[in-house]
């Protein structure tokens, strides 16, 4: 169900989930958006992780020179793979902020279904199993985890290029890579709305 690019598209495939409108709609819709976020998050991840050691390198190394009394080298090259990582984590803003709009939309829908059908929602689910309220709240739980790795690579990149411990550079790049706030159970989440929307086959 995936285009050469790793982007979700809608296809007839599976004919209960193909022809949604409305809520349903939106929120297909909204289901393959996460998926690409996610995608999009990922690629920047490893280009910053990259980036991320290739300031380790340099910072250590300068850090050695200078013990020796030597003229540390590498000055506008430390600076210009910092203001990469910059770039790297200003593009992750965006994209959490892309998530924060397709989580209050998700809470629209709520909303809008409660005000429709009263506070236990519609009787008949939109897809397969899940309510409306099961949908926002799989949007919460990846937008809090996304939230919260943001704020770790924010730490990071302010901390990692004035460290001259490698044992704490090593943990920093550990936690930049590893991404400890978002744990294997946000991409079961990711993957059970993908299949709940029908944009993977059950």
């Amino acid at each position: 169900m995936e285009g050469p690019s790793g982007n979700i598209t809608v296809t007839s495939s599976n004919r209960k989930c193909s022809a949604v409108t409305g809520s349903g709609r939106r929120i297909k819709d909204g289901a393959a958006d996460w998926h690409n976020l996610r995608a999009r998050w990922e690629k920047l991840n490893d280009d910053g992780f990259v980036i991320a050691g290739n300031i380790v390198n340099l910072r250590l190394s300068s850090h050695r020179e200078q013990q020796v009394q030597a003229p540390p080298a590498g000055g506008a090259e430390l600076q210009e793979e910092c203001s990469k990582l910059h770039d790297i984590v200003n593009k992750m803003v965006a994209i959490v902020m892309k998530m924060e709009r397709l989580t209050a939309s998700q809470r629209g829908i709520l909303d809008l279904e409660e005000f429709q059908f009263g506070p236990e929602g519609r009787k008949v689910p939109l897809f397969h199993s899940w309510t409306t309220k099961q949908f926002e709240d799989s949007s919460r739980v990846l937008l809090d985890a996304f939230r919260r790795e943001l704020q770790l690579k924010q730490t990071i990149l302010q901390e990692l290029a004035h460290t001259v411990t490698s044992d704490l550079c090593m943990v920093y790049l550990s936690c930049w890579l590893h991404q400890p706030f978002s744990p294997p159970q946000t991409r079961l989440t990711l993957e059970a709305l993908l299949l709940e929307t029908g944009h993977r086959p059950l």
